[in-house]
């Protein structure tokens, strides 16, 4: 199965903005990789504090831990006020959000075979659509099954004794 791999250390370092194109007709900036870069951090870089300084700093309890220990933020609840960027001491969130909700539909069912828009307009090579299995390749996670991500993974120190 082809999926959309984000090559997030590539993305993290040539990006201060996104520049790709995206095709999701449903969101006001036309930018899906938003949504995406959102749940690699959330999922793969964040460290999961026990006292998540972030959570904490919200002013209107947007953010919340579901029950894997990932961050979750609501839409509805967020106001865009930064205080959880300033308040995660790993520089986990990323600062570019937007207070609304981009999406991402992989371009399941739009593509008539074509690599999606945003492979094909990212400037650094940092997304790909390929066959590739999660389990072969070193540093990538599959987030969900559409989206497969390379990352150098932070770990916590007893993962890494357990090792």
């Amino acid at each position: 199965m082809k999926r959309l791999v984000i090559d997030f250390e590539i993305c993290q370092k040539n990006c201060t903005k996104c520049q790709i194109k995206c095709s999701y007709p449903y969101h006001p900036e036309n930018n899906g990789i938003t949504r995406l870069r959102e749940l690699v951090s959330y999922y793969l870089v964040c460290r999961k504090c026990e006292e998540a300084f972030c959570i904490n700093a919200c002013p209107n309890n947007a953010l919340q831990k579901d029950e894997k220990g990932f961050l979750i933020r609501s839409n509805f609840l967020c106001v865009g006020c930064k205080s959880c960027v300033l308040a995660c001491p790993f520089g986990t969130i990323p600062s570019d959000l937007p207070y609304y909700l981009s999406g991402c539909d992989f371009c399941i069912g739009r593509t008539d075979g074509k690599e999606p828009l945003c492979v094909e307009t990212c400037p650094f090579g940092a997304i790909l659509y390929k066959e590739i299995e999660e389990e072969k390749e070193k540093n990538i996670f599959l987030v969900n099954e559409n989206l497969v991500v390379r990352v150098i993974r932070w770990k916590k120190e007893e993962e890494v004794i357990k090792r």
